[in-house]
């Protein structure tokens, strides 16, 4: 059993048995006392299980991705109920030594306090947030397609692009998926916003070009005027999973690029197109992934821009915002709109439109959801349409992005 598990399953089970102390208050029934160490032990059981049948390469999707999640969901409710009490305890102990020093003692004081039925509520009250919360993330959650649209304003827009509609969807994960009929209705979706065109910023599979397949047929059926463009994301080239020989690794890619040919994407690797419209045109680019801090930097910029003129107004398609941070915004080109994805806004977050916008990937990439602006220059990270790692989403919801371009001073 790998050793991070080994320690993982120590605080989970110190945790939950910390936890039953404080249940154990609250119900007096023996049977719901049990209950509550059955569903423990079988969510711990069912992870271990899981990890031990796990055969290297699959990736973390279906069977052993939602043990993870059940077990994830139990640790958070054991982590947060253990942690209140422990607060208690400190209280308790505090008031015990205050005793004992002061010399009271009577009835009341001569032993250790006991635990308080209204903390021990308050403290399950709480840890069932995130725990239910985590579930729902892996019920419902991980389908619950938002549409979010913007409207972005150029006084550079060329006149016949002013209205031009974009429908932008990232991160599919399809080797994640696993309910047709909802991927179906995310496929329909997007098709009912009508773009001009849609643009697709990578990571279409985990890890395999053949995670594609069994969808292939509902993402060919995506259709808009102007045509379907897409770029490579990290995990598109299978770079986290293992491979019997480097040739099969590069057949894999060579499969995913073919496949996505098959569904109808024009695939930009470090190129570009135009996009023609009443004899002007705008300039829609797109790169291999470029990522800092240990992802893959496979991205050439300079060569996505031969052929193009400064002065044209440009769209760029880049997996990965901190290439937009790091070099696209510094460069002398100026790209009006770049389109990314990639951080998932980790799936879990909190954001009520106009008051709260938070997750913890804020931490790890400063543009992590949302339309910015820099330099005058703007960028819109995609929250992804798809799923990995925990099968669930939790207040970021997968996302379909629709940007109208307005040109300044046109009515």
């Amino acid at each position: 059993m790998p050793r991070f598990l080994i320690v993982l399953s120590v605080i989970y089970l110190v945790m939950a048995f910390y936890g039953l102390q404080g249940f154990k208050t609250l119900f007096k029934s023996v049977w719901v006392q049990i209950a509550y160490g059955v569903f423990f032990l079988a969510a711990w059981l069912n992870l271990i299980i899981r990890v031990l049948n796990y055969t290297p390469g699959d990736g973390v999707r279906g069977q052993i991705a939602l043990a993870g999640g059940i077990f994830f969901s139990f640790l958070m409710l054991a982590l947060v109920l253990g942690i209140v009490l422990l607060l208690e305890d400190v209280v308790r102990l505090f008031v015990f030594g205050y005793n004992k020093i002061s010399g009271v003692a009577d009835d009341q004081t001569r032993f250790f306090p006991s635990r308080r039925k209204f903390i021990s509520g308050i403290a399950l009250g709480i840890a069932a947030l995130p725990f239910g919360a985590l579930l729902y993330g892996m019920y419902k959650g991980k389908y619950n397609y938002k549409v979010l649209k913007y409207e972005l304003e150029f006084d550079d827009l060329p006149e016949a692009f002013d209205g031009y509609q974009i429908t932008q969807i990232s991160d599919v994960h399809s080797g994640s998926f696993d309910n047709r009929e909802k991927v179906a209705y995310g496929i329909d979706l997007i098709n009912k916003q009508q773009s001009d065109v849609i643009l697709f910023t990578g990571d279409m599979v985990n890890d395999k070009a053949v995670e594609m397949e069994p969808w292939a047929d509902l993402f060919s059926t995506l259709k808009a005027k102007d045509g379907k463009f897409s770029i490579l994301g990290n995990h598109d080239y299978g770079d986290y999973t293992s491979w019997p020989s480097d040739d099969d690794k590069t057949r894999n890619l060579e499969d995913l690029k073919n496949l996505q040919k098959e569904i109808g994407f024009d695939l930009l690797l470090d190129t570009h197109r135009y996009l023609e419209k009443d004899g002007q045109r705008i300039a829609l680019m797109g790169v291999e992934n470029w990522g800092r801090g240990g992802f893959k930097k496979a991205g050439d910029l300079e060569k996505a821009k031969k052929g193009i003129s400064k002065e044209d107004f440009k769209i760029l398609m880049s997996h990965d915002p901190s290439h937009w941070e790091d070099v696209v915004i510094q460069d002398d080109y100026h790209f009006h709109l770049t389109l990314s994805g990639h951080t998932h806004g980790m799936q879990f977050g909190v954001e009520i439109p106009g008051w709260v916008k938070w997750s913890p990937v804020k931490w790890r990439y400063k543009y992590w959801a949302g339309v910015y602006q820099e330099l005058g220059q703007f960028i819109n990270v995609n929250r992804g349409f798809g799923f990995i790692g925990y099968p669930g989403r939790v207040g970021i919801w997968p996302e379909i992005t629709v940007i109208t371009l307005k040109r300044k001073g046109l009515t």
